[in-house]
């Protein structure tokens, strides 16, 4: 395990695994980096973990990793009591389920927040979310970077970091906006789909709205 520090964020970086002593939090912000955006094609490189005490977990997988290997992280993925936030669920929760073998559930994701609340704008990136809500603002080159790379720089692990550590941040504005506006519940409506949106994702729906006439 290595250990850095980025502001007032501890980052720890683990192989295949968290650590099996770490306790499990009642929620948890996660983001996935992957060599690609394609669920068939590409595969899952690294998950990053943000605890509610300014502590992030960084889990690098092998190439040829197996899902047995990561026992504390599917008991954590897949405890329903947790919740577990993203940012675009969608894909992340898929590259997760397809990988590790697992159904994640209790999802909250804060671009369906975000569209469902801030219909005054289009832009509903992580990086204009954090501008606007809690003035931050993420710097976002390494964004397209080779993830599969046998050893990460220290840019690549600080941006990896800063993609969760602030969804939980996000997570408690986004929902005195969605409470406001009294559009929680749809919000609600729309995370409990996500499994079954991702379910026709791996059945090639993606691109097709089932709804349409």
């Amino acid at each position: 395990m290595k250990t850095f520090k980025f502001g007032d964020s501890k980052i720890y970086l683990h192989n295949n695994d968290l650590p099996p002593n770490i306790e499990k939090p009642k929620s948890i912000a996660i983001d996935t980096e992957t060599t690609g955006l394609s669920l068939k094609r590409d595969r899952l490189c690294l998950a990053q973990f943000a605890f509610p005490n300014e502590e992030c977990h960084l889990v690098k997988f092998d190439k040829d990793f197996n899902h047995n290997e990561c026992k504390k992280l599917i008991e954590i993925l897949s405890d329903k009591s947790i919740v577990k936030v993203f940012h675009y669920a969608r894909f992340d929760v898929a590259m997760l389920n397809k990988f590790l073998d697992i159904k994640v559930t209790n999802i909250f994701c804060t671009k369906i927040a975000s569209k469902l609340v801030r219909t005054y704008t289009d832009k509903h990136g992580l990086k204009d979310l954090c501008k606007e809500l809690i003035n931050v603002d993420l710097n976002k080159s390494q964004q397209s970077s080779d993830w599969s790379a046998k050893n990460l720089t220290d840019n690549q692990i600080k941006y990896a970091s800063y993609d969760v550590i602030f969804l939980l941040k996000l997570k408690i504005r986004l929902e005195q906006m969605l409470e406001r506006e009294n559009r929680a519940h749809l919000a609600k409506s729309a995370f409990e789909f996500l499994p079954t949106r991702i379910e026709l994702d791996f059945l090639d729906w993606q691109d097709i709205d089932i709804f349409t006439h």
